[in-house]
């Protein structure tokens, strides 16, 4: 094998491993280490915060514990709470050594404390922060921007020198020094410090926008590097903010206005709180930690400025504030129907009030009854609280040009006709419409129109009307394009070949239903948690099991019994958790759900399907109607309820 360095390129390296709970981790420094894992690959249901709070649990003074959770409180906009934290690190890095080596938890204080407005204590522990020189760059930087607010330009130009001896393409640096020269009236020098930066990089807009001001540019070039983008414009005014310079900033919001390229959050950072009310806050996502401070400073009737705030806390999982703030939105403006139906979701998401999340959403939707977002989350709402199939399905067929317009909500209107039993309808309906894929779709599709096939061909067979059964039942081995997803590799299709048999049976062509029950058969098909779309089924593995026992193979479908009974027994208390690896869940993930009642669902099925099979049909039925009860949805019950019966 080559190698380079003593390392094999060839070598396959060791596959990740899930993380242990926090619980689980003796070590601090291994909690400390998965913390920061969590947070540089951004996992997406394991929080770093409850391995940080571990380690604090069991030693509070641990100063790179206290600065990562006052880091993680910063990046979310909680300055209050994330100070105390920094001067706890800041103090145990300091309690032997005034000049720490680790400079970290001293920039983070400053810049927190910055965020606070207190800048003359935050440009004092910027300088500390200097000390260490991996802070150098930005400890200096920061010193600059708060020494140009004071008008202290030769201490911000030897700031900024510093900076820049440390990260000489720092090009936030460069255009700061450019207008600090500007301001100091050293044109010449400005304008070729300029110059020189826009050889290093040409979409340095702050260098560019100085040589506007400094009469050496036009504005045509760098309007057209802007691409009208307001996004572009706030972050280069954002800068001169940064720095105090308020004028320049109004300058470059200005040319933004001129140019059309303001949002919402333009005017809000720009101070024009007037400009902003008048406003759309449609696609306005604020997500910087500037705009905390911008939309706290709004005027105090302004409705739409605590509904952006409520937006940016939710985003950053701080869910009182943002409901707080929803709360606030709504009050000065009942009739805005976004902040009900944000409303909603934090009502039952975060705070667990059925009662109100249902209210609130349907204020949202009767303030805008077009919206066929919104009714498509106020049906899955319904779904998910129980409302009864028929309700549900009278209130979509009230609005047919709104389910006409999604996917997901025609396939809900197909979904309650199969639980309904307007199978035929339902398998109409389906094959009329063209489907695209989306996010928490997979599968649903595939299952409603096998599902309303698989019954009506139990139908057939029932009045041995054999051939179209089989007819049925074969459509079901296909996906035909209008589905919009193909077939997995290993798709489980025991039920349609158990049937299968049963219809050639019925012909007496006993060939053929022995080889179907033998593919019915086939697949290490094993019970497991249910978390994912394509995990094993129970009712696939119940139908296993019936073909087994239909080929004769009685042991070995006892077996199969068995291992559904005994997973549903033995798992029904679990305490369940998103799987480390988790890519993906088998639903849309619009409201939350108890993952401990439905493995508590999951698990009462599996009892019932098991029981079935090994005689135990009174206990069966009553595992089934509990399991019904807690999940009156479950297409899984539904699918066996007749043969159960």
């Amino acid at each position: 094998a080559d190698e380079l360095g003593g390392v094999d390129l060839h070598e396959i390296p060791p596959a990740a491993e899930a993380a242990l709970l926090p619980e689980e981790i003796t070590s601090c420094d291994q909690l400390y280490l998965t913390g920061l894992h969590l947070e540089q690959y951004r996992h997406a249901t394991w929080s770093a915060l409850e391995y940080y709070q571990e380690v604090l649990n069991r030693d509070p003074q641990d100063y790179r514990c206290n600065n990562a959770v006052g880091l993680w409180y910063l990046r979310r906009g909680r300055f209050d709470t994330a100070e105390p934290y920094f001067r706890r690190s800041v103090a145990m890095l300091q309690r032997r050594n005034l000049n720490p080596y680790d400079g970290e938890p001293i920039y983070n204080l400053a810049l927190c404390l910055k965020y606070l407005g207190r800048y003359e204590e935050a440009y004092k522990w910027f300088y500390k922060s200097t000390w260490n020189a991996a802070w150098q760059d930005a400890g200096y930087m920061a010193c600059a921007q708060l020494s140009v607010r004071d008008n202290r330009w030769e201490d911000a130009l030897e700031e900024v020198d510093h900076a820049l001896s440390r990260n000489w393409h720092n090009h936030k640096a460069r255009a700061l020094k450019t207008a600090i020269l500007r301001h100091l009236g050293r044109k010449a020098e400005a304008v070729a410090l300029a110059r020189e930066s826009l050889l290093l990089d040409k979409f340095n807009y702050g260098c560019r926008f100085e040589l506007i001001l400094l009469g050496e540019g036009g504005q045509d070039e760098l309007v057209e590097l802007l691409r009208g983008d307001s996004h572009n414009y706030d972050e280069l005014a954002i800068d001169y903010q940064a720095a105090g310079l308020q004028e320049e900033a109004g300058k470059v919001w200005t040319l933004a206005e001129q140019q059309g390229a303001v949002s919402i959050m333009s005017y809000y950072y720009w101070g024009r709180y007037d400009k902003a009310m008048a406003s759309s806050p449609a696609y306005a996502f604020p997500n910087r930690l500037e705009a905390v401070a911008a939309l706290n400073g709004a005027l105090p009737n302004d409705a739409k400025a605590p509904f952006l705030l409520g937006n940016l806390y939710y985003d950053k999982r701080q869910y009182d504030l943002a409901t707080a703030a929803w709360e606030k939105s709504a009050a000065l403006n009942p009739s805005f129907p976004t902040v009900w139906r944000n409303l909603s979701l934090v009502y039952y998401n975060k705070l667990h009030n059925t009662e109100k999340a249902v209210a609130a959403i349907e204020k949202a939707f009767a303030l805008d009854p077009t919206d066929s977002r919104v009714f498509m989350e106020l049906d899955q709402l319904y779904k998910k609280i129980g409302r009864p199939c028929a309700d549900r399905l009278a209130l979509l067929r009230q609005y047919p040009a709104l389910v006409a317009e999604r996917d997901d909500l025609i396939l809900e209107e197909i979904t309650l006709l199969n639980q309904l039993g307007h199978y035929t309808e339902a398998m109409k309906k389906l094959d009329a419409h063209l489907f695209h894929p989306w996010e928490g779709g997979e599968g649903k599709v595939p299952a409603q129109y096998q599902f309303c096939r698989v019954e009506l061909a139990k139908q057939a067979l029932a009045e041995q009307r054999w051939q179209d059964a089989r007819e049925l039942l074969e459509a079901c081995l296909e996906y035909p394009h209008h589905l919009g997803e193909g077939k997995l590799y290993g798709a489980q299709e025991q039920d349609f070949y158990y049937f299968l048999g049963l219809a050639y049976k019925g012909e007496h062509v006993r060939k053929k239903a022995a080889a179907c029950w033998k593919k019915a058969s086939e697949g290490n098909l094993e019970p497991t948690a249910a978390l994912y779309y394509n995990d094993a089924k129970p009712e696939k593995i119940f139908y296993q099991a019936l073909a087994l026992k239909a080929a004769g193979r009685k042991e070995q479908a006892k077996e199969k019994f068995e291992m559904l009974y005994q997973y549903g027994v033995v798992h029904a208390d679990d305490r369940v958790r998103m799987d480390y690896f988790a890519v993906s869940l088998p639903d849309l993930a619009i409201w939350d759900e108890d993952l401990n009642v439905k493995n508590k669902v999951h698990c009462l099925f599996m009892r019932a399907l098991g029981e079935w099979g090994l005689g135990k049909k009174k206990s069966a039925r009553i595992h089934l109607a509990q399991a019904e009860l807690l999940a009156p949805n479950h297409m899984g019950i539904l699918s066996v309820k007749s043969i159960m019966a």
